[in-house]
């Protein structure tokens, strides 16, 4: 991989992104070797050292023989993106990457380290199509979709730094991905969930991640949220809700035209009878818009007694923007109210605030 800030080939714009063995399956990672001329079973060993031993250094790769190392990695192994930069805050536990895809388009994600976890926030897609306008993603627009393959290579990338020593601590394991990076998972929902079969399946098919590490999130796009349900997964299922009335929902995310409040709730209350895991409430406090204490009573009447957590995010405005984070007593509140109807309730840790820490920030300074 390019070191940060090395000039690397750029593709045409529309260009496909080349094929790479995370968008294959175990039984089409067989017949992509046996073209080369190679034994199918070199394709479990390639898996093996990618996914397994997490391991992009063919020098390495000792039971393959030299003279395949090369095609395999043209392959198989293109280089699908390369680092802009780094930049890392709260004592180096978080650290924002700025990815620039092969094409040239600009994505991003979080590595964030807890005296217990870590987590990734990852991408789905280059911008997004949904149009919130308190997100710096929705405002930038939707560029494109990402492969499968650039979604498991942020991944893999953020393990292998992990593994080595790279990332300030010490070496760690990843436990947690949420797909809350740039984009609408489920406007992807193809590629997103290979995605997350590659991140869950055991090696050397995949990373053998707990499938109960999985956060998938959502605006709320109802036939995919049932598509989703249908699936046999344990991910959890977070829902983008930031308002509990239509009318206010509509303005805040504009999808809600389409599929209401109702609508998008029975779709979540769906996947949880069906997963067994609770879903989390995203609601992002928005000072005087979004954050009064008669809308943390509807909120509460909407989802009490459900398998349901709210996940209250502080608002983290983007340069420019009318919308800002709500005041400290009127969050405190919002949390009281919201408990008062025994509702599960947190306040998320803000994050990353001075390394333009919201979705999208980062990439749209460029």
């Amino acid at each position: 991989m390019p070191k940060p800030g090395e000039l690397t080939f750029v593709a045409p714009r529309g260009a496909k992104p080349p094929r790479h063995l995370a968008d294959l399956s175990p039984a089409e990672r067989k017949e992509a070797v046996a073209e080369l001329g190679e034994q199918p079973f070199r394709a479990k060993q390639l898996s093996n050292h990618y996914f397994g031993r997490l391991s992009d250094d063919p020098a390495t790769w000792t039971d393959i023989p030299a003279g395949s190392r090369g095609k395999l990695t043209e392959s198989l192994l293109p280089e699908l993106m390369s680092v802009v930069r780094h930049v890392s805050c709260d004592d180096d536990a978080t650290r924002k990457t700025l990815w620039k895809l092969f094409d040239g388009t600009l994505v991003e994600s979080v590595l964030m380290r807890y005296p217990d976890r870590v987590t990734m926030c990852i991408s789905s897609q280059a911008g997004c199509g949904m149009n919130c306008p308190f997100c710096a993603t929705g405002q930038a627009g939707l560029t494109r979709n990402l492969s499968t393959a650039e979604i498991v290579e942020q991944i893999a990338s953020g393990m292998r730094d992990l593994k080595s020593g790279a990332v300030p601590g010490g070496e760690a394991r990843l436990s947690n991905v949420v797909f809350m990076g740039m984009g609408e998972p489920l406007a992807n929902y193809n590629r997103v969930l290979a995605a997350v079969r590659r991140l869950t399946d055991p090696a050397p098919d995949g990373f053998g991640l707990s499938q109960r590490g999985i956060t998938v999130s959502t605006v709320g796009l109802v036939p995919a949220m049932y598509r989703f349900a249908d699936e046999g997964l344990s991910c959890r299922l977070a829902l983008s809700l930031h308002a509990p009335d239509d009318e206010l929902r509509d303005e805040l995310v504009p999808v809600n035209t389409r599929w209401k409040v109702d609508e998008v709730l029975e779709a979540a209350w769906n996947y949880a009878d069906k997963s067994g895991r609770r879903i989390s409430i995203e609601y992002a406090l928005i000072k005087d818009i979004n954050d009064q204490a008669w809308r943390a009573d509807l909120l509460g009447r909407l989802i009490k007694n459900r398998r349901v957590h709210v996940n209250l995010i502080p608002l983290n405005p983007t340069p420019g923007s009318k919308w800002t984070a709500s005041r400290p007593e009127d969050e405190r509140e919002f949390v009281r109210r919201l408990q008062a109807h025994g509702v599960p309730t947190t306040v998320r840790d803000t994050r990353g605030q001075e390394i333009d820490g919201a979705c999208g920030q980062l990439a749209a300074a460029g």
